[in-house]
């Protein structure tokens, strides 16, 4: 394949983009009445709104043009159909396998990896009946009341992200709380709130190795043992999601609570294997089974859709325009909805631990962009923070808004829903006010004239006219769905999975392994043995040996 800037496309689009730096969206949408009609589409339940980007039709017939001279199709399809894609690690990248609702078989070395994934979902499914009906009781025969989920990076944030954001479907008796953080303050607050006989520990570890996490599930254990627990009742309070069963077994699970994950698996892409277990045992399987649903119509939507009516393509293939062409350096997320607001977090690590890579698959250093810094908030508190930046910043931000049209009704006394209502009301308003006033702006001429009569000379008047303009011009994506319910957000985590995929191919990376991860693991690792005197300082770095003395010292 020829080098990305030697792509007649990205030549094509390093000729307009000088171009289309001189265009206002404003005038895009005078001259052209129907472009919001136009460059809008649904797919799985998301209704998407890109018409305040700063394209044309002939931009984006070039970055499709591009996605084909890239092979995304024949890529697209090497992934879905099990090929060893995570090149470095020489291993398939089968997310999509775990929410696979057709009859198609999906092959990993001559074998269908999809009796296995049913299996692993039918167990996940009968836990959680044992669990919520108190089949499953603790060692004392009181219920289950409380899961505490253990795990980092993928592990945490997947099911953390996802039970949030789906509060109003939670199970009546079951709370379920996150510990990631090695800070021994975490797991200290978290245990301090529970009641040993009705909690459960769901730790999760794809070597049952994982540093944090090993600690923390060591620390509950003590907890568990020092409190009237023993060894025996180990097994009726703490279940794995693993693929090292003996590790499990060993630390005193029965291993009929061990529940396999496959190699194939990456951390940041798992929710939808056993580690999504703790989202079941929030929300019941019926629930999870929705988020799978959803996920797998985005799924078919993206393999099937035509580059320029394919959701993740579309937003794929914008972020590159952003990133490689216009100057941009970050994308930011803005949910209007406050259970979605971890989504920011969630997509972080899911595009940042993805792309933010500097070789190319056949190990050249890149002479593009990659990965942008992902961050964001909930709507709309950060408009009372950080949108000033992007309101009159000289660098392009481009942003991602999301909205439900309907929302959950909080109470059945009908002034608390009219009162729900008017909230909601003024959360649309909000949204979608911040995506017009990000694309319009508010000229110097137009701030100057409503300074008239304030009794101003005109050099003040120029003055705080000049402080109040903002040149607009700043593109903006609206996703709006009908309600966040289970199905909808599947669909919506697996078109950013999708759309990060996307952008790895065109960039040559591989988006499914993390050596930077990697390396701070086994970093820190050494630093702990210089800590605990099992390895001299002298291999360290002058800096980090005078770190170790401070704290040993302290």
């Amino acid at each position: 394949m020829e080098k990305l800037k030697q792509t007649p496309a990205w030549i094509n689009l390093e000729h307009h983009a000088p171009l289309v730096k001189r265009y206002h969206m404003r005038d895009m949408f005078v001259a052209d009445k129907n472009r919001a009609t136009k460059y809008s589409l649904d797919a799985a339940g998301i209704h998407l709104d890109y018409s305040k980007n700063r394209v044309t039709q002939e931009v984006l017939d070039n970055l499709f043009d591009l996605a084909t001279q890239r092979q995304l199709a024949e890529k697209i399809s090497a992934m879905f159909s099990g090929k060893k894609i995570n090149t470095t690690e020489n291993r398939a990248v089968l997310h999509t396998a775990l929410r696979n609702f057709s009859d198609k078989p999906v092959m990993v070395d001559g074998e269908n990896v999809m009796p296995q994934v049913k299996a692993t979902l039918t167990k996940m499914e009968q836990f959680t009946v044992d669990v919520h009906s108190g089949k499953h009781t603790g060692y004392t025969g009181k219920a289950i009341k409380k899961v505490v989920s253990i795990g980092i990076g993928g592990s945490f944030l997947g099911p953390k992200i996802v039970t949030e954001a789906l509060k109003p479907y939670w199970h009546k008796d079951i709370s379920v709380v996150f510990v990631a953080n090695v800070d021994g303050c975490h797991i200290h607050d978290v245990l301090n709130t529970c009641d040993i006989e009705e909690t459960l520990f769901v730790m999760s570890s794809k070597s049952f190795g994982t540093q944090e996490t090993l600690q923390n599930t060591l620390s509950a254990k003590a907890w568990f043992l020092n409190n009237g627990g023993n060894q025996n009742d180990i097994a009726k309070h703490f279940v794995a999601v693993s693929s090292n069963v003996k590790a499990a077994v060993d630390f005193g699970m029965a291993e009929q609570n061990v529940f396999p994950m496959a190699d194939w698996v990456g951390g940041r892409y798992s929710l939808w294997s056993a580690i999504g277990l703790p989202i079941c045992l929030a929300l019941g399987y019926q629930h999870f089974e929705a988020l799978l649903h959803g996920a797998y119509d985005m799924d078919c939507h993206f393999q099937s859709a035509p580059f320029d009516q394919n959701m993740p393509v579309i937003l794929a293939m914008l972020g590159i325009w952003y990133r490689n062409f216009m100057g941009a350096q970050s994308h930011a997320l803005l949910p209007y909805y406050h259970y979605l607001r971890g989504l920011p977090a969630y997509v972080q690590q899911l595009d940042m631990e993805s792309n933010g890579k500097i070789a190319t698959l056949d190990g050249r250093t890149v002479d593009h962009g990659t990965g942008p810094i992902i961050w964001g908030s909930e709507g709309s508190n950060g408009q009372h923070s950080f949108y000033q930046l992007i309101h009159q910043s000289n660098l392009p931000i481009p942003a991602d808004f999301m909205f439900p049209i309907n929302v959950p009704s909080l109470s059945d006394e009908k002034q608390e829903r009219e009162n729900q209502t008017l909230h909601h009301q003024m959360l649309a308003s909000n949204c979608f006010g911040q995506t017009q006033a990000l694309m319009q702006g508010k000229s110097f001429e137009e701030c100057y004239k409503d300074l008239d009569g304030k009794g101003l000379s005109d050099d003040e008047r120029h003055t705080l006219a000049a402080h109040k303009t903002m040149a607009g011009n700043n593109p903006s994506n609206t996703l709006v769905f009908d309600t966040l319910n289970p199905k909808t957000l599947g669909a919506l985590i697996a078109m950013y999975e999708h759309k990060v995929y996307v952008q790895g191919c065109i960039w040559g990376l591989n988006s499914f392994d993390q050596w930077g991860v990697e390396l701070g693991k086994v970093l820190g690792n050494q630093v702990l043995d210089m800590i605990q005197g099992k390895s001299s300082m002298n291999e360290a770095d002058a800096s980090t040996q005078a770190l170790i003395k401070r704290f040993l010292q302290q």
